[in-house]
């Protein structure tokens, strides 16, 4: 009953923005209630639940990091016309295009919503324990990965500001040793997560599935491949790829 009751107000949640969505002719206000559906699912259970060490630890950091991906996109997205991305499907799907975006869009980013963040409604609800070398470890995962994803953001915020820099690409900073140093620090972080899942009973490991699920999405669906298709055939792109890895935080090549 409890799980039914944390999943179903996540429903209710993408429903209504996507209400909010038709309403405003503006579909990216679901990227806004992405990290925000987390949060909710996991203050939710925490207040369902047990409140364990591990309970409290792991609600915290996703409130922590759905919070400020939500201010965040929020502040990106809101007063703005609608993302790129969305504009393409308004045109590939002319027919039906508000029952297509709800079932393939919609619905589909709940379900992802809904396995990503398990392990966090499943400690919370399951879960008992106290704080343990796991917790610390995935913990200082956790962090790293944050701290990827809100230097990265902000140094693309600057660059940005900069208008000088207007339709050049960024490759200093993090972004000089990975072309998406925030998709690769969400990834991280949610490996941080597991670990605390797993400090209640590692027995749990079966929950790896959620940053699996992450990784492999940032990797090859809805992250990296939908973004450097943008800049697919721009030379100083080709360039940049040649000389930066594409995820994984390495030394940028010096090649000729």
């Amino acid at each position: 009953m409890k799980y039914l009751l944390v999943y179903a107000l996540l429903l209710g949640g993408f429903c209504l923005v996507f209400l909010m969505g038709k309403r405003s002719q503006k579909h990216d206000l679901i990227d806004v209630f992405w990290g925000l559906g987390f949060v909710l699912s996991a203050i939710l259970s925490w207040l369902l639940g047990n409140r364990s060490a591990p309970a409290s630890a792991i609600t915290l950091l996703t409130f922590l990091w759905g919070s400020r991906l939500t201010l965040y996109l929020a502040r990106r997205n809101l007063g703005k016309e609608e993302d790129f991305r969305y504009q393409a499907m308004r045109l590939r799907w002319k027919k039906r295009f508000e029952l297509v975006m709800f079932l393939r869009m919609y619905l589909l980013q709940f379900a992802l919503n809904a396995l990503i963040g398990f392990p966090v409604v499943y400690t919370n609800l399951e879960a008992s324990g106290t704080p343990s070398l796991l917790i610390c470890l995935g913990i200082l995962i956790w962090l790293t990965g944050f701290l990827f994803e809100v230097i990265g953001d902000e140094q693309l915020r600057r660059f940005k500001q900069n208008p000088d820099n207007k339709g050049k690409l960024i490759t200093t900073g993090l972004w000089a040793w990975t072309r998406h140093p925030n998709y690769f620090g969400e990834a991280l972080l949610w490996w941080g997560i597991y670990l605390i899942s797993l400090s209640a009973d590692p027995g749990r490991f079966w929950l790896i599935f959620s940053p699996m699920a992450i990784t492999l999405l940032l990797l090859f669906v809805s992250g990296v491949p939908m973004l450097e298709k943008k800049y697919e055939g721009r030379a100083d792109w080709e360039a940049y790829k040649r000389h930066t890895s594409k995820f994984f935080p390495l030394p940028p090549r010096n090649l000729p």
